[in-house]
Protein backbone atom coordinates (compact mmCIF):
# COMPACT_ATOMS: atom_id res chain seq x y z
CA UNK A 1 0.00 0.00 0.00
CA UNK A 2 1.36 3.35 -0.94
CA UNK A 3 -0.05 6.90 0.28
CA UNK A 4 1.05 10.29 0.52
CA UNK A 5 0.33 10.79 4.14
CA UNK A 6 -0.66 8.14 6.99
CA UNK A 7 -1.57 9.50 10.25
CA UNK A 8 -0.96 7.18 12.92
CA UNK A 9 -4.34 6.99 15.79
CA UNK A 10 -7.70 7.93 15.20
CA UNK A 11 -8.47 10.03 17.87
CA UNK A 12 -9.48 13.51 17.40
CA UNK A 13 -6.12 14.77 17.00
CA UNK A 14 -5.12 12.09 14.35
CA UNK A 15 -8.11 12.52 12.29
CA UNK A 16 -7.86 16.30 11.99
CA UNK A 17 -4.49 15.95 10.75
CA UNK A 18 -6.12 13.47 8.29
CA UNK A 19 -8.74 15.73 7.57
CA UNK A 20 -6.41 18.61 6.89
CA UNK A 21 -4.17 16.78 5.23
CA UNK A 22 -6.34 15.40 2.69
CA UNK A 23 -8.22 18.50 2.02
CA UNK A 24 -4.89 20.09 0.86
CA UNK A 25 -4.92 17.41 -1.91
CA UNK A 26 -2.46 14.55 0.10
CA UNK A 27 -3.50 10.75 -0.48
CA UNK A 28 -4.38 10.58 3.01
CA UNK A 29 -4.79 7.19 5.02
CA UNK A 30 -5.84 7.31 9.00
CA UNK A 31 -5.25 3.87 11.16
CA UNK A 32 -6.21 3.26 14.18
CA UNK A 33 -5.62 0.18 16.44
CA UNK A 34 -8.91 -0.70 18.59
CA UNK A 35 -11.88 -2.16 16.60
CA UNK A 36 -13.82 0.78 17.87
CA UNK A 37 -12.60 4.68 17.02
CA UNK A 38 -13.30 6.40 20.49
CA UNK A 39 -12.84 3.24 23.07
CA UNK A 40 -11.68 1.99 25.46
CA UNK A 41 -11.95 5.97 26.86
CA UNK A 42 -9.42 7.35 28.45
CA UNK A 43 -10.30 11.36 28.76
CA UNK A 44 -12.52 13.46 31.81
CA UNK A 45 -14.25 14.49 28.66
CA UNK A 46 -14.25 17.99 29.31
CA UNK A 47 -13.74 20.16 26.18
CA UNK A 48 -13.75 23.98 26.01
CA UNK A 49 -15.95 26.15 23.52
CA UNK A 50 -12.75 27.60 21.58
CA UNK A 51 -11.56 23.72 21.95
CA UNK A 52 -15.01 22.24 20.37
CA UNK A 53 -14.68 25.36 17.51
CA UNK A 54 -11.11 24.39 16.93
CA UNK A 55 -12.18 20.83 15.82
CA UNK A 56 -14.89 22.21 13.91
CA UNK A 57 -17.15 20.12 15.12
CA UNK A 58 -20.50 21.87 16.44
CA UNK A 59 -22.84 20.74 18.81
CA UNK A 60 -24.51 17.16 18.29
CA UNK A 61 -25.31 14.27 20.36
CA UNK A 62 -21.85 13.87 21.99
CA UNK A 63 -22.45 16.40 24.22
CA UNK A 64 -23.52 15.55 27.79
CA UNK A 65 -23.92 18.65 29.39
CA UNK A 66 -23.09 22.30 29.56
CA UNK A 67 -20.85 23.89 32.22
CA UNK A 68 -20.82 27.30 32.77
CA UNK A 69 -18.11 27.77 35.50
CA UNK A 70 -15.69 25.69 38.66
CA UNK A 71 -16.15 25.04 42.33
CA UNK A 72 -12.67 25.48 43.28
CA UNK A 73 -11.78 23.37 46.68
CA UNK A 74 -9.21 23.65 49.11
CA UNK A 75 -8.24 20.75 51.34
CA UNK A 76 -9.95 22.08 54.80
CA UNK A 77 -13.01 22.42 52.77
CA UNK A 78 -13.55 26.09 51.29
CA UNK A 79 -15.37 26.15 48.09
CA UNK A 80 -14.69 29.30 46.09
CA UNK A 81 -17.18 29.15 43.22
CA UNK A 82 -15.76 30.96 39.47
CA UNK A 83 -18.53 32.44 37.90
CA UNK A 84 -18.84 32.28 33.94
CA UNK A 85 -21.88 33.06 33.25
CA UNK A 86 -22.67 31.36 30.38
CA UNK A 87 -21.61 27.99 28.48
CA UNK A 88 -17.52 27.53 28.89
CA UNK A 89 -17.38 24.06 28.31
CA UNK A 90 -18.98 20.81 27.56
CA UNK A 91 -19.07 17.25 28.95
CA UNK A 92 -18.79 15.39 25.60
CA UNK A 93 -19.29 11.60 25.07
CA UNK A 94 -15.80 10.96 23.77
CA UNK A 95 -16.57 7.83 21.93
CA UNK A 96 -18.95 9.89 19.60
CA UNK A 97 -17.11 12.48 19.35
CA UNK A 98 -13.78 11.03 18.04
CA UNK A 99 -16.16 8.71 15.92
CA UNK A 100 -17.56 12.30 14.08
CA UNK A 101 -14.16 13.70 13.75
CA UNK A 102 -13.26 10.33 12.11
CA UNK A 103 -16.30 10.49 10.13
CA UNK A 104 -15.27 13.95 8.79
CA UNK A 105 -12.02 12.90 7.91
CA UNK A 106 -13.19 10.61 5.72
CA UNK A 107 -15.49 12.94 4.08
CA UNK A 108 -12.32 15.15 3.40
CA UNK A 109 -10.75 11.96 1.32
CA UNK A 110 -9.07 10.23 3.96
CA UNK A 111 -9.39 6.26 3.52
CA UNK A 112 -9.63 4.66 7.27
CA UNK A 113 -8.04 1.38 8.22
CA UNK A 114 -9.56 -0.23 11.30
CA UNK A 115 -8.59 -1.91 13.32
CA UNK A 116 -4.74 -1.91 12.36
CA UNK A 117 -1.96 -1.69 14.62
CA UNK A 118 1.46 -0.16 13.94
CA UNK A 119 4.36 -2.59 14.54
CA UNK A 120 7.07 -0.94 12.89
CA UNK A 121 9.09 1.45 11.14
CA UNK A 122 11.40 0.97 8.43
CA UNK A 123 12.59 4.41 8.69
CA UNK A 124 15.23 4.79 5.71
CA UNK A 125 12.06 4.01 3.32
CA UNK A 126 9.16 5.60 5.94
CA UNK A 127 8.06 2.15 5.57
CA UNK A 128 5.18 1.32 8.40
CA UNK A 129 4.30 -2.14 9.19
CA UNK A 130 0.80 -2.93 10.36
CA UNK A 131 -1.50 -6.10 11.52
CA UNK A 132 -4.38 -5.30 10.84
CA UNK A 133 -7.27 -8.90 11.53
CA UNK A 134 -4.37 -11.00 11.97
CA UNK A 135 -2.85 -10.08 8.49
CA UNK A 136 0.58 -8.01 8.42
CA UNK A 137 0.50 -5.09 5.91
CA UNK A 138 3.16 -2.33 4.80
CA UNK A 139 2.23 0.91 4.25
CA UNK A 140 4.72 3.35 2.54
CA UNK A 141 4.22 6.79 3.29
CA UNK A 142 6.02 10.03 2.17
CA UNK A 143 4.90 11.48 5.82
CA UNK A 144 3.83 9.42 8.46
CA UNK A 145 2.15 11.65 11.47
CA UNK A 146 1.90 10.11 14.74
CA UNK A 147 -0.70 10.88 16.54
CA UNK A 148 -0.46 7.76 18.71
CA UNK A 149 -0.74 9.07 21.93
CA UNK A 150 1.49 9.25 25.58
CA UNK A 151 3.35 6.47 24.94
CA UNK A 152 3.79 7.01 20.95
CA UNK A 153 5.56 4.19 19.08
CA UNK A 154 6.15 6.59 16.21
CA UNK A 155 7.88 9.26 18.16
CA UNK A 156 10.70 6.35 19.77
CA UNK A 157 10.69 4.68 16.52
CA UNK A 158 11.94 7.96 15.06
CA UNK A 159 14.37 8.53 17.97
CA UNK A 160 12.28 11.63 18.91
CA UNK A 161 12.39 10.75 22.44
CA UNK A 162 9.87 10.86 25.51
CA UNK A 163 7.71 13.47 26.84
CA UNK A 164 9.06 15.55 30.08
CA UNK A 165 6.94 13.92 32.34
CA UNK A 166 3.80 11.58 32.25
CA UNK A 167 0.61 11.75 35.40
CA UNK A 168 -1.47 8.40 35.69
CA UNK A 169 -5.01 9.01 35.91
CA UNK A 170 -7.75 7.33 36.87
CA UNK A 171 -11.49 8.03 36.34
CA UNK A 172 -15.29 7.06 37.20
CA UNK A 173 -18.88 7.27 36.36
CA UNK A 174 -20.92 7.44 39.44
CA UNK A 175 -24.04 9.21 41.31
CA UNK A 176 -23.10 12.06 42.47
CA UNK A 177 -24.90 14.97 44.13
CA UNK A 178 -23.24 17.73 42.57
CA UNK A 179 -23.53 21.44 44.30
CA UNK A 180 -24.51 22.69 40.78
CA UNK A 181 -24.63 20.20 37.97
CA UNK A 182 -23.80 23.20 35.57
CA UNK A 183 -20.19 23.75 37.15
CA UNK A 184 -17.17 21.31 37.32
CA UNK A 185 -15.68 20.54 40.92
CA UNK A 186 -12.01 20.75 41.60
CA UNK A 187 -10.24 19.51 44.66
CA UNK A 188 -7.02 20.65 45.59
CA UNK A 189 -3.72 19.22 47.50
CA UNK A 190 -2.89 15.73 48.88
CA UNK A 191 -6.11 14.62 47.08
CA UNK A 192 -4.33 14.14 44.04
CA UNK A 193 -0.67 15.52 44.63
CA UNK A 194 1.08 17.44 41.91
CA UNK A 195 -2.19 17.42 40.51
CA UNK A 196 -5.70 17.84 41.36
CA UNK A 197 -8.88 15.96 41.29
CA UNK A 198 -12.27 16.35 39.23
CA UNK A 199 -16.04 15.72 39.74
CA UNK A 200 -17.96 16.72 36.15
CA UNK A 201 -21.62 16.51 36.04
CA UNK A 202 -22.77 14.65 32.93
CA UNK A 203 -26.30 14.87 34.12
CA UNK A 204 -28.80 15.93 37.58
CA UNK A 205 -27.48 12.88 39.91
CA UNK A 206 -24.05 11.60 37.79
CA UNK A 207 -20.58 12.81 37.36
CA UNK A 208 -17.25 12.08 36.09
CA UNK A 209 -15.04 11.35 39.06
CA UNK A 210 -11.57 11.63 38.69
CA UNK A 211 -7.85 12.53 39.37
CA UNK A 212 -4.60 12.38 38.31
CA UNK A 213 -1.47 11.59 40.79
CA UNK A 214 0.92 8.52 41.20
CA UNK A 215 -0.37 5.26 42.85
CA UNK A 216 -3.88 6.69 41.47
CA UNK A 217 -6.24 3.95 42.34
CA UNK A 218 -5.71 4.22 46.17
CA UNK A 219 -5.98 8.02 45.77
CA UNK A 220 -9.21 7.70 43.94
CA UNK A 221 -10.50 5.03 46.40
CA UNK A 222 -9.23 7.06 49.46
CA UNK A 223 -11.17 10.40 48.26
CA UNK A 224 -14.18 8.65 47.73
CA UNK A 225 -14.44 7.01 51.15
CA UNK A 226 -12.67 10.05 53.12
CA UNK A 227 -12.58 13.47 51.20
CA UNK A 228 -14.70 15.55 52.93
CA UNK A 229 -16.57 16.82 50.37
CA UNK A 230 -16.29 14.27 47.62
CA UNK A 231 -17.45 11.57 50.03
CA UNK A 232 -20.52 13.37 50.92
CA UNK A 233 -21.54 13.71 47.38
CA UNK A 234 -20.59 10.31 45.50
CA UNK A 235 -23.62 7.75 46.41
CA UNK A 236 -21.92 4.70 45.07
CA UNK A 237 -19.86 1.59 46.30
CA UNK A 238 -19.02 -0.06 43.36
CA UNK A 239 -17.00 1.23 40.58
CA UNK A 240 -15.39 0.20 37.35
CA UNK A 241 -12.42 2.80 36.51
CA UNK A 242 -11.16 3.65 33.37
CA UNK A 243 -7.15 4.43 33.71
CA UNK A 244 -5.54 6.92 31.26
CA UNK A 245 -2.11 9.15 30.97
CA UNK A 246 -1.44 12.84 31.00
CA UNK A 247 1.88 13.70 29.55
CA UNK A 248 3.24 17.00 30.30
CA UNK A 249 6.38 19.09 28.66
CA UNK A 250 6.13 18.37 24.60
CA UNK A 251 9.17 16.95 23.23
CA UNK A 252 12.27 18.67 21.72
CA UNK A 253 11.74 18.16 18.40
CA UNK A 254 8.59 16.56 17.03
CA UNK A 255 10.50 16.28 13.45
CA UNK A 256 12.62 14.43 11.37
CA UNK A 257 12.74 13.04 7.88
CA UNK A 258 9.39 12.30 6.64
CA UNK A 259 7.94 12.08 10.42
CA UNK A 260 5.40 15.06 12.16
CA UNK A 261 4.78 13.79 15.65
CA UNK A 262 1.57 15.56 17.29
CA UNK A 263 -1.34 15.66 19.95
CA UNK A 264 -0.16 14.12 23.21
CA UNK A 265 2.56 11.73 21.10
CA UNK A 266 4.12 15.50 21.11
CA UNK A 267 3.58 16.26 24.78
CA UNK A 268 1.56 19.44 23.51
CA UNK A 269 -1.36 19.60 26.43
CA UNK A 270 -1.67 21.96 28.32
CA UNK A 271 -0.02 21.42 32.37
CA UNK A 272 -2.43 23.15 34.26
CA UNK A 273 -5.34 21.15 33.11
CA UNK A 274 -4.24 18.16 31.52
CA UNK A 275 -6.57 18.83 28.53
CA UNK A 276 -5.00 18.22 25.04
CA UNK A 277 -7.84 18.42 22.73
CA UNK A 278 -7.78 22.11 22.07
CA UNK A 279 -3.90 22.82 21.76
CA UNK A 280 -3.99 19.00 19.58
CA UNK A 281 -5.89 20.55 17.34
CA UNK A 282 -4.41 23.80 16.78
CA UNK A 283 -0.98 21.50 15.99
CA UNK A 284 -3.05 18.89 14.00
CA UNK A 285 -4.09 20.98 11.71
CA UNK A 286 -1.23 22.94 10.93
CA UNK A 287 0.36 19.03 10.75
CA UNK A 288 -2.22 18.12 8.06
CA UNK A 289 -1.86 21.29 5.88
CA UNK A 290 2.13 21.23 6.05
CA UNK A 291 2.43 17.69 4.97
CA UNK A 292 0.00 18.24 2.16
CA UNK A 293 1.99 21.10 0.94
CA UNK A 294 5.35 19.64 1.64
CA UNK A 295 4.64 16.63 -0.78
CA UNK A 296 3.22 18.62 -3.40
CA UNK A 297 7.20 20.33 -3.09
CA UNK A 298 8.44 16.96 -3.43
CA UNK A 299 9.92 17.86 -0.25
CA UNK A 300 9.65 15.76 2.43
CA UNK A 301 13.13 17.21 4.64
CA UNK A 302 13.44 18.05 8.22
CA UNK A 303 14.37 21.54 6.50
CA UNK A 304 11.12 21.54 4.95
CA UNK A 305 9.01 20.28 7.74
CA UNK A 306 10.58 22.45 10.02
CA UNK A 307 7.45 24.81 9.09
CA UNK A 308 5.03 22.45 11.05
CA UNK A 309 7.65 22.88 13.72
CA UNK A 310 7.52 26.48 13.95
CA UNK A 311 4.28 27.45 13.50
CA UNK A 312 2.72 25.06 16.05
CA UNK A 313 5.76 25.95 18.94
CA UNK A 314 5.06 29.60 17.32
CA UNK A 315 1.08 29.01 18.84
CA UNK A 316 1.08 27.26 21.61
CA UNK A 317 4.89 26.97 22.56
CA UNK A 318 4.80 29.69 25.47
CA UNK A 319 1.67 28.99 26.75
CA UNK A 320 3.00 25.40 27.07
CA UNK A 321 6.25 26.26 28.76
CA UNK A 322 4.55 28.85 31.06
CA UNK A 323 1.98 26.24 32.12
CA UNK A 324 4.72 23.60 33.07
CA UNK A 325 6.21 26.48 35.48
CA UNK A 326 2.98 26.69 36.98
CA UNK A 327 2.60 22.75 37.19
CA UNK A 328 5.89 22.53 39.05
CA UNK A 329 5.13 25.73 41.36
CA UNK A 330 1.89 24.49 42.24
CA UNK A 331 2.58 21.13 42.77
CA UNK A 332 5.23 22.10 45.46
CA UNK A 333 2.84 23.72 47.65
CA UNK A 334 1.45 22.21 51.04
CA UNK A 335 -2.03 21.95 51.84
CA UNK A 336 -1.67 24.76 53.99
CA UNK A 337 0.14 26.53 51.49
CA UNK A 338 -3.12 26.00 49.40
CA UNK A 339 -5.48 26.97 52.00
CA UNK A 340 -3.97 30.25 52.54
CA UNK A 341 -3.67 30.99 48.35
CA UNK A 342 -7.49 29.83 47.85
CA UNK A 343 -8.45 32.05 50.99
CA UNK A 344 -6.53 34.93 49.57
CA UNK A 345 -8.70 34.67 46.00
CA UNK A 346 -11.83 34.03 47.70
CA UNK A 347 -12.61 37.53 47.55
CA UNK A 348 -15.25 39.50 45.16
CA UNK A 349 -12.79 41.56 43.31
CA UNK A 350 -10.26 38.90 42.78
CA UNK A 351 -13.14 36.40 42.00
CA UNK A 352 -14.78 39.20 39.20
CA UNK A 353 -11.42 38.92 37.95
CA UNK A 354 -10.72 35.26 37.17
CA UNK A 355 -14.43 35.18 36.11
CA UNK A 356 -13.77 38.14 32.96
CA UNK A 357 -10.86 36.68 31.98
CA UNK A 358 -10.49 33.00 33.03
CA UNK A 359 -9.83 31.16 30.03
CA UNK A 360 -9.17 27.68 30.21
CA UNK A 361 -7.26 27.37 27.11
CA UNK A 362 -4.86 30.44 27.77
CA UNK A 363 -4.99 30.24 31.87
CA UNK A 364 -1.46 32.51 32.27
CA UNK A 365 -3.92 35.30 30.93
CA UNK A 366 -5.92 35.28 33.97
CA UNK A 367 -2.92 35.14 36.19
CA UNK A 368 -1.23 38.31 34.71
CA UNK A 369 -4.02 39.92 35.56
CA UNK A 370 -4.67 38.98 38.78
CA UNK A 371 -0.98 40.13 39.66
CA UNK A 372 -1.45 43.36 37.40
CA UNK A 373 -5.17 44.03 39.46
CA UNK A 374 -4.14 42.36 42.91
CA UNK A 375 -0.47 43.35 43.94
CA UNK A 376 -0.57 41.86 47.06
CA UNK A 377 -1.25 38.37 45.39
CA UNK A 378 2.12 38.48 43.80
CA UNK A 379 3.84 36.76 46.91
CA UNK A 380 1.49 33.85 46.64
CA UNK A 381 2.24 33.99 42.50
CA UNK A 382 5.78 35.35 42.83
CA UNK A 383 7.43 32.23 40.99
CA UNK A 384 4.99 32.02 38.55
CA UNK A 385 5.21 35.67 37.92
CA UNK A 386 8.94 35.33 37.20
CA UNK A 387 8.18 32.64 34.66
CA UNK A 388 6.05 34.80 32.89
CA UNK A 389 8.29 37.45 32.28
Amino acid sequence: MKYDVVAVGAGPVGSLAAKYSAMNGAETLLIEEHPVIGHPVSCAGLISVKALDECEIGLGKWINNGITGAFVCSPDGQEIPIEGGEVKAYAIDREMFDQELAKQAAKAGADLLIPAKATGLRKEENVLEVTSQGERLEISAKIIIGADGVKSNIAKWSDLGKVKKILPSIQILGPYDANDPSFVEIFTGSVAPGFFAWAIPIEEDTARIGLCASRPFQHLTSMLKYHKVVSKRYRGSDFDPIRGAIPLGPLERTISKGIMIVGDAAGQVKPTSGGGIYTGAVCAKIAGEVAAKAIKEGDTSVERLMEYENRWRSAIGRELKIGMKINEVLGRLSDSDINELIRRINDPKILSIISKYGDMDYPSAVVKKLILKKPSLLKSFGLIAKAMR
